[in-house]
């Protein structure tokens, strides 16, 4: 139902804000400006209330935690057995395995939840939020257009016929193949990605440590990450040279694959409770996150590679970014242009990075010398362990991943490692008998 005026909108809108997509960020992104005093037409084209993603890595790195935590959904996830995402990485030297250190803090964490658990819940919270009309079964198919073609509204389409909605601002919250992007006529930078993947859920499989695992095996690669209610995320990323040999026998490919994997999970007495799915081809999107009137967030803006999971968590904290911006403007007290600037920014500066080492490492390419230095020396040294850690929760950005102290300590440590296994070497005793 349209909602009446009140002091402070314009009259020619129905709503402030118009979110094409209820997933992730378009519901967290509804539920954070409603708080704001902006009134929200949240619309989501599947008329299910209970749907949810399917192929999605499952999980939400550390760096959206304060955005779950905003939102008031930590106690719910909790409740609802999310596993909180500890992980080990394979590497050809050995294991990486973040801990904190002695007198330190816990890990940061966020969770591995099933989508089938984590989009109701979100969408849900979305729902009941004052300010929020969650709309459910609008496929959007146009955008409403102002003086000079700036995005007034969408046009959807419903089971009782075409409905216009006006808003101030429409949000494309919709996903990597975004409709709104592709209505606006935003540009579309894809970058190829070299790997296929698939993945399945397995019960009683258990990990060394209960802990996430993924392997690094130049240029393939694999994770298991356990999730709420006892299930196992088990998916692999092989060379899409190896695809033709591996869709032969899609089911006998995958089982291979993981058990060749080091210290791999006993898939065979595990019990698989999904159909192994994927996608051959998963290229990297980049979008300008904003045209006249409209921004794009989550997928809809970036897409990064899967191997990463980092999509969860960069949908949730733009949600976030955006709101921050734009929420005073979306209620008509302030220049949304302006107010839209300042979001593209902060999305280019927090994540451009991000997506240029993902898109290079998308290649299906071996470690460069860099990621060797460093990889190597996180299987060798607790503190540049925990700073990987930091960095594939998204806690922490290429620059000061990679930068001059860092890459100078993983020098030493592996200068050390070199030290100790020539002196070893030498002794008659052997290194564990020094």
């Amino acid at each position: 139902m349209t909602k009446p005026e009140s002091a402070g909108h314009d009259v020619g809108y129905d709503y402030d804000v118009a979110i094409c997509g209820a997933s992730l960020a378009g519901s967290a992104a509804a539920i954070l400006l409603a708080r704001s005093g902006v009134r929200v037409a949240l619309l989501e084209r599947r008329s299910d209330p209970e749907a949810y993603k399917v192929l999605c890595t499952h999980s939400v790195t550390a760096n959206a935690y304060p955005v779950l935590d905003e939102l008031g959904l930590v106690p719910a996830l909790e409740k609802a057995g999310a596993v909180r995402n500890h992980a080990r990485w394979y590497t050809r030297w050995g294991w990486i395995e973040p801990r904190a250190a002695a007198a330190g803090p816990e890990l940061p964490y966020a969770y591995n939840v099933r989508r089938s658990v984590l989009d109701p819940l979100i969408r849900s919270r979305a729902e009941q939020t004052p300010g929020v009309d969650l709309l459910l079964g609008h496929h959007v198919t146009g955008l409403v257009r102002g003086a000079g073609g700036r995005a007034v509204g969408v046009r959807a389409s419903t089971r009782q016929g075409e409905r216009e909605i006006r808003a101030r601002l429409v949000v494309g919250a919709d996903g990597k193949d975004s409709a709104v992007a592709k209505l606006a006529g935003v540009a579309d930078r894809r970058y190829e990605n070299a790997r296929f993947g698939y993945l399945a859920h397995f019960r009683n499989l258990p990990l060394h440590g209960g802990i996430g695992q993924t392997w690094f095996l130049e240029p393939d690669m694999a994770y298991a990450f356990p999730n709420d209610d006892g299930v196992t995320v088990l998916a692999v990323l092989p060379d899409k040279k190896r695809l033709p040999a591996f869709r032969e026998d899609l089911e006998e490919s995958f089982h291979a694959f993981v058990r060749a994997l080091p210290e791999a999970p006993p898939i065979d007495s595990a019990e698989r409770i999904t159909k192994i799915i994927g996608t051959v081809d998963y290229p990297l999107h980049s979008r300008k996150p904003t045209a006249p009137g409209i921004a794009l967030i989550g997928d809809a803006a970036l897409t990064s590679d899967p191997l990463w999971g980092v999509g969860c968590g960069w949908a949730l904290e733009s949600a976030q970014w955006l709101t921050e911006a734009v929420a005073t403007a979306a209620a008509g007290r302030a220049d949304l242009d302006t107010s839209l600037g300042a979001y593209a920014r902060k999305h280019r500066r927090r994540l451009r990075g991000h997506q240029s080492m993902a898109a290079d490492f998308a290649r299906a390419r071996p470690f460069n010398p860099v990621e060797r230095l460093v990889f190597s020396a996180a299987a060798r040294d607790a503190s540049v362990a925990r700073h990987m850690h930091l960095f594939s929760q998204r806690l922490i950005g290429p620059l000061r991943f990679l930068d001059p102290v860092t890459l100078a300590k993983a020098s030493a440590v592996n200068i050390r490692h070199r030290g100790a296994t020539a002196t070893a070497t030498a002794s008659p005793y052997g290194a564990d008998d020094r």
